[in-house]
């Protein structure tokens, strides 16, 4: 097996319903962080890593995020016509070129692991990567190009993980540490989502860096958390087959733009990290806090 990546799939199959109504047309991957899609920080991360071939896995309804990676001739003109340049270029920065992207329909929501695993003929017998687009990123290095850069090093199926509070670890895949080495953990065991007694509280993010026996193990399409097929599972069948699995401590603040809470955050944290915007958007914060001290 080789070890260079340069296939990731996107799960994108979910309807979005914390977002409603909001998502009931619009999919919750094109909406936007200040002026950028969910899925626009995905792509651009999986480029930095050296992904060249790009997978989703959607469902009925996403046809606008599929909209979204084609030419938009008309509109590329008239930016052009009018010298908008730059806004040109951030137009051309998000087209995707014919053969880089495919599509796989996931007719019924089975879980993660059942989404990567239509994926299969697509990945073949090549290592890949499953990028989830809700976990956004912000980081000097890309987080995908960190783990890359680790697993050129050390080969084996690769997660991000993040430290969380314990109390919060029952919401997250949870890895168990065998050998702590530092920014990579040798992992001894996972569980998913465990409702007591979770075996750290090192969680497990929406990155990973996979061999293509992942795809063998979810082929049983045996249920676990939520009676759902979960990739979790697969990952940790490697382990109990004496195969490696590693976490990857990633350098970097992670968005949980899956949640309402989480999005707002991230849009703060975005927006004030744009020379543009900063100035105003931190003076309107601190009015909005000295009203709120204020108020109290």
């Amino acid at each position: 097996m080789r070890n260079k990546i340069t296939k990731a799939i996107f799960p994108v199959a979910g309807l979005g319903t914390r977002f409603l109504p909001a998502t009931k047309s619009v999919p919750k991957e094109i909406m936007t962080l200040v002026d950028r899609p969910l899925i626009q920080y995905a792509i651009d991360e999986a480029r930095a890593a050296g992904i060249t071939e790009f997978i989703f896995v959607t469902s009925r309804g996403k046809s606008a995020l599929e909209d979204y990676f084609d030419h938009n001739p008309q509109l590329e003109s008239e930016l052009q016509k009018k010298g908008k340049d730059d806004l040109l270029e951030t137009l051309k920065s998000t087209n995707m070129d014919s053969g880089q992207i495919a599509y796989i329909r996931q007719h019924k929501a089975l879980g993660l692991g059942h989404a990567v695993w239509c994926a299969r003929r697509l990945i073949g017998d090549e290592p890949f990567a499953v990028i989830l687009p809700d976990d956004v990123i912000a980081a000097e290095k890309p987080c995908l190009q960190q783990m890359v850069e680790a697993f050129e090093e050390t080969p084996g199926n690769m997660v991000a993980a993040m430290e969380v509070p314990m109390d919060k670890a029952k919401n997250y895949g949870v890895l168990k540490v065998a050998k702590d080495h530092g920014s990579l953990v040798r992992v001894g065991g996972m569980v998913e989502k465990p409702k007591d007694n979770p075996p750290s509280n090192l969680a497990v993010i929406g990155r990973y860096l996979l061999t293509p026996q992942i795809l063998e193990n979810l082929s049983s399409k045996e249920t676990g958390a939520g009676g759902e097929i979960q990739l979790t599972d697969a990952i940790a069948k490697e382990i109990t087959e004496g195969r490696d699995v590693f976490g990857y401590r990633f350098q970097g603040q992670r968005f949980d733009c899956g949640s309402k809470a989480g999005f707002l955050q991230a849009t703060v944290a975005f927006g004030l990290a744009r020379d543009e915007l900063r100035d105003e958007l931190a003076q309107y914060l601190h009015e909005v806090v000295n009203i709120d001290k204020a108020a109290q």
